[in-house]
């Protein structure tokens, strides 16, 4: 056959395909991935060029699904390239199968999870970025999008950072099938207004019809001929194409097809072609930047240093020993002291501006070609995109995470700028690492670890100076903690600059014959169980002190670990809303000062 016949054909099968599968499973999304056929026929018959027996190969395109409710679609489009068989494909949504509702890593050719919608783009950012600054390779970046999830944020940060950066590797292919799952889009077919914002955030945009194989051909050549722009492929297509019981109409979202096998013959029955799909050419490897090596740095004892100075001065050692580390900021470098690596390793940071979704979306991005990402900016910003955090646990991502100005210590500022919620926020995150270095020693070595960690880490760091207590070269491991003073009466434990507070209050309780065991737990995921039941087994009881909401923070997590052992335990946090002062002021007003923590030991030991 033909050609275009060829790609007829192949769409209808691609329909066809997401019909079964959905119908297989009970539930899906069939109308959704309909639509969207005749692009991902074309665009693998000829312009994907991936090699799917080696996916790992780092010459390949990308494809991302932004919309990932479009799975059948994109299972389908596995089966024809030979990646999957038919009975795989009719697993879908099955205990235990790799196609899962919506795509994630399970499977070796879907580089991230996608389902929450408004996701894709800005993650093709970071592979697009990665391509062009970090790996330097000609790879593409394709990303299929809705246009319900034109509506997101983190959509716009997307397109005005790719036009910023001038990504012409990256091809957006918008799916503008104008039904959402309630009713209409925003814009329905108006092509126009999509248009308009892409160009403004400086795109090459061409409008096509999403169902013509020749309009859809000449678009994607025009699209991989770069020209400084990123490219926007907005395409006017039918929900459910190909079907007249539910073309273009309302009410189908989300369901597998009542009379399923009507509408296959309706699109001409079950097809068995196989797509001839291109590989990359050429033999060029990915860059490797030169590193210098030297030691890390080391800070005297008693100086006073901010832990998030220190992070920045081991961020820097770190990349000049390790060429696959790269930093990425919020436009804050001056104050999370990311700006030193910056001047160290300027091809290897990345500005995203105030923009936090695109800033965590780019780092996951790089970290899909194995590049070591430290991402940073105040810890009350990270929260705009912890859904791109909880999305990053699912799709399997080495994300190193710092939050600058927690808690009320921070001061003037006032509670904008406080994180009195990252503490609980990231211990919720599955499978990640929380740590609160108290001085510039501890947090040097917690960074240097937190490069080799896997899944998503995050390192709470203060804003004040607080003393170096601890000599350079101490090691603290991941899931550890320190007993900084002994004591058989009570145990205080604090982290950050609660631990500080926890040895004023040691020194005073001293002097009225009240011997305190402190320990710092710098580890709050995963926790050092043993030395906690240690301690409440050995004194008279425990009292915490954090700097943060008492929900799901420090105390939480002391509580957690002593589960059981009847041991008495005093949680101090933050519990009223602050306002600016200084940080003294601010921690007394809170509770969580030294006095403070005294005043709870006492009250516990006479209790």
């Amino acid at each position: 056959m033909d050609h275009l016949t060829f790609r007829f054909e192949l769409a209808q099968q691609l329909r066809v395909d997401s019909v079964r599968a959905s119908n297989a499973a009970g539930s899906g999304h069939p109308t959704s991935s309909m639509s969207a056929a005749d692009l991902m026929a074309a665009l693998l018959d000829g312009h994907l060029r991936l090699d799917f027996d080696h996916p790992d190969d780092p010459r390949n395109d990308h494809l991302i699904f932004s919309k990932g409710h479009a799975s059948p679609l994109l299972y389908s489009c596995l089966k024809a390239v030979g990646a999957i068989d038919d009975a795989e494909l009719l697993s879908f949504r099955k205990f235990g199968s790799r196609l899962e509702g919506h795509p994630t890593p399970v499977l070796p050719w879907v580089d991230v999870a996608t389902g929450s919608l408004g996701q894709g783009l800005p993650i093709g950012v970071g592979l697009a970025l990665t391509a062009q600054r970090l790996d330097r390779l000609p790879y593409r970046v394709w990303v299929l999008l809705g246009d319900s999830e034109m509506a997101e944020g983190s959509i716009w940060e997307a397109l005005e950072h790719a036009g910023h950066e001038q990504l012409d590797n990256l091809i957006a292919l918008v799916d503008v099938n104008r039904l959402g799952q309630t009713g209409q889009t925003m814009h329905g077919w108006d092509l126009d207004s999509y248009a308009a914002r892409a160009y403004a955030a400086g795109w090459r945009v061409l409008q096509i019809d999403g169902h013509d194989p020749e309009q859809i051909e000449t678009a994607l050549k025009d699209a991989t001929a770069g020209d400084g722009r990123p490219v926007a492929v907005l395409a006017a297509t039918k929900k459910g194409k190909g079907v007249g019981e539910v073309e273009d109409k309302q009410g189908f979202h989300g369901k597998a097809l009542v009379h399923s096998d009507e509408a296959i013959r309706e699109l001409g029955g079950i097809r068995d072609l196989r797509v001839d799909y291109a590989k990359p050419t050429g033999d060029e490897t990915p860059h490797v930047f030169p590193v210098r090596g030297g030691g890390l740095p080391a800070f005297e004892l008693g100086a006073e240093v901010a832990t998030r100075k220190a992070y920045g001065e081991a961020l820097r050692a770190l990349g000049d020993r390790r060429g696959d580390v790269v930093a990425l900021d919020g436009e804050v470098s001056n104050s999370t002291f990311s700006e030193l690596f910056r001047e160290a390793h300027p091809d290897r940071f990345f500005e995203m501006y105030i923009a936090e979704q695109q800033l965590i979306a780019a780092a996951i991005g790089m970290q899909v070609r194995s590049w070591v990402p430290f991402a940073s900016t105040f810890a009350a910003f990270l929260t705009r995109a912890y859904d791109f955090i909880r999305m990053g646990a699912v799709s399997r991502a080495n994300l190193r995470l710092m939050g600058s100005h927690a808690g009320v210590a921070i001061g003037e500022d006032g509670p904008s700028q406080m994180a009195l919620e990252d503490l609980a926020a990231f211990r919720a995150v599955h499978g990640s690492t929380v740590l609160y270095p108290c001085d510039a020693n501890q947090t040097v070595r917690l960074v240097e670890e937190m490069a080799d960690l896997t899944g998503i880490s995050y390192l709470r760091t203060s804003r004040g100076a607080t003393p170096v207590i601890y000599p350079p070269g101490e090691d603290f491991p991941i899931g550890g903690s320190r007993v900084v003073r002994g004591g058989e009466d009570v145990t205080l434990v604090g982290a950050g600059v609660t631990l500080h507070q926890a040895l004023g209050a040691a020194e005073t309780l001293a002097r009225e014959g009240i011997e305190a065991r402190v320990i710092d737990l710098y580890s709050i995921k995963p926790v050092d169980v043993d030395t906690l039941r240690r301690a409440a087994a050995e004194t008279g009881g425990v009292v915490t002190a954090e700097d943060h909401w008492p929900q799901g923070g420090l105390g939480e997590t002391v509580l957690s670990a002593l589960a059981g052992s009847g041991t008495p335990v005093r949680p101090l946090a933050v519990r009223t809303m602050p306002g600016s002062g200084t940080p003294a002021e601010l921690l007394a007003q809170a509770g969580i000062d030294a006095s403070a923590i005294a005043t709870a030991a006492r009250e516990l030991l006479a209790a």
